[in-house]
């Protein structure tokens, strides 16, 4: 574990505002680092995550420019829980290799306090262990369905099955430290994070000090 960090998970459900409240951490001067991003360089043309989503899924999965054809591929895994979990465990090792070297990086170059990881399945890939603390962002689920659809452009029928894959808000509550709700104004959602920014420093002093 990099000395002096305070791990922070932030997790919440698809569409419930996480890379908003990330976004507002990383303005009050907290590293960040987004799983989704991670997630989509460990599958760029001519990587090795690539070759082997093409040997799992087909060459169908690419586009003309040789590039992974993502709405094709949610297609598929969206409706089959054993494509999707073939596709994590392709992808998931990678995504948590580099956040752990981010994490060391940031201890060796001095820095000493909260750090932010976005993972959007922290509970579902059983990763709650790797963090000090655990964020959870959320909303109703009416809300999240309809800022899904309209996010997305998709079916409701479509913004189901995405929900569906990952764990009910509802349980990601249970496991949360700190809970920011996105259901109010974007000030309201402003305050929360600005209190929760006290709130991971003074942990992170409590931490350091133990």
């Amino acid at each position: 574990m990099p000395e002096g960090l305070l791990r922070v998970g932030l997790t919440g459900g698809i569409a419930t505002g996480k890379s908003y409240v990330t976004q507002r951490l990383q303005a009050a001067g907290l590293p960040t680092i987004d799983a989704d991003r991670l997630a989509r360089e460990a599958v760029a043309p001519g990587s090795e995550g690539l070759r082997a989503v093409v040997n799992r899924f087909g060459r169908d999965m690419l586009t003309d420019a040789g590039a992974l054809d993502r709405p094709r591929l949610a297609a598929v895994i969206f409706r089959d829980a054993s494509a999707r979990a073939d596709l994590e465990a392709l992808i998931h090792p990678e995504v948590r290799r580099r956040i752990a070297d981010w994490q060391t990086q940031l201890a060796r170059h001095g820095y000493r306090g909260p750090v932010i990881a976005d993972i959007p399945l922290l509970f579902e890939t059983g990763r709650t262990g790797d963090f000090d603390a655990l964020v959870v962002v959320a909303c109703e689920p009416a809300t999240q369905r309809a800022r899904l659809m309209a996010r997305d452009g998709l079916t409701a029928e479509e913004a189901d099955q995405r929900m569906a894959a990952q764990w009910p808000i509802t349980h990601k509550l249970r496991g949360a430290d700190f809970v920011v709700r996105t259901d109010g104004t974007f000030a309201e959602t402003d305050a929360q994070v600005d209190a929760l920014v006290v709130q991971l420093w003074a942990q992170a002093a409590s931490h350091a000090s133990t």
